[in-house]
């Protein structure tokens, strides 16, 4: 997992490279004299997480993603490859999140099943799977590139059996369970969806926002303009009376 060590252990016999990746990017090297890190290769991004002990094990601490990958100890006097591992580093597991994807109304529609949808996002090398008690329903999977996975779900409003969606890797897991009373009991008959409600509304939200300055101006401008007629009229009545008019 990310933040752990590790340690590749060996027994050397002689002076060992350490090399990553097929690259054989060179990262340590042991010999009878010295102990050399190289942890400014990749960007350093080695730095400071490293060490080699006399055996010639490699232990990488603090462990990153990035750290994935086929390590070698090869005998430098005659380029023997000694040992190969390949490391996996995972990150921690999203909890999955179920939500309803199509619910019928209970008292107005006569469909009797409700459509949910499990998702987890920005994961990856992991499997997202619906389960029906201890049995898979479904599964579907993620590469080593990170992504978004969703998978569906139809259910009988009436069913009481357990439900539960899962993502997991090669060493845990994550699961969240399915409460149908709770989800599929959100009235939502497929014409207008939440989204579509929620858009109806921004809209309707933004024209207010739009209309309503409008309005307030046009009144502020009718009242000066009130105003200003009175003062104009009452400027010549009295200039009227000063001249005997």
């Amino acid at each position: 997992m990310v933040g752990e060590s590790v340690t590749l252990e060996i027994q050397r016999d002689g002076d060992i490279e350490w090399k990553f990746r097929s690259h054989n990017i060179l990262i340590a090297y042991i010999s009878r004299d010295e102990i050399k890190l190289q942890e400014n290769v990749l960007d350093g991004s080695f730095r400071g997480r490293l060490t080699l002990d006399q055996t010639g094990s490699l232990t990488i601490n603090n462990t990153r993603t990035t750290d994935t990958g086929e390590y070698k100890a090869i005998i430098t006097s005659t380029g023997t490859l000694l040992h190969t591992f390949k490391l996996t580093v995972h990150a921690p597991l999203p909890i999955p999140v179920i939500s309803t994807y199509l619910s019928p109304c209970p008292n107005t529609s006569s469909v009797s099943r409700c459509v949910l949808l499990c998702s987890v996002v920005n994961v990856s090398a992991v499997s997202l799977s619906w389960y029906k008690g201890n049995s898979v329903l479904s599964s579907t999977s993620a590469s080593d590139l990170s992504i978004s996975l969703s998978l569906p779900l139809e259910v009988e409003l009436q069913d009481k059996s357990t439900y539960s969606c899962v993502v997991s890797n090669p060493i845990s897991n994550q699961t969240t369970h399915l409460d149908i009373d709770t989800l599929c009991n959100t009235c939502s008959d497929g014409l207008f969806p939440k989204a579509v409600i929620l858009l109806v509304l921004s809209a309707l939200v933004g024209v207010a926002a739009a209309v309503v300055p409008l309005l307030v101006y046009e009144l502020i401008s009718r009242c000066l303009q009130k105003k200003k007629s009175v003062q104009e009229e009452a400027k010549i009545t009295y200039s009227s009376i000063d001249y005997g008019l």
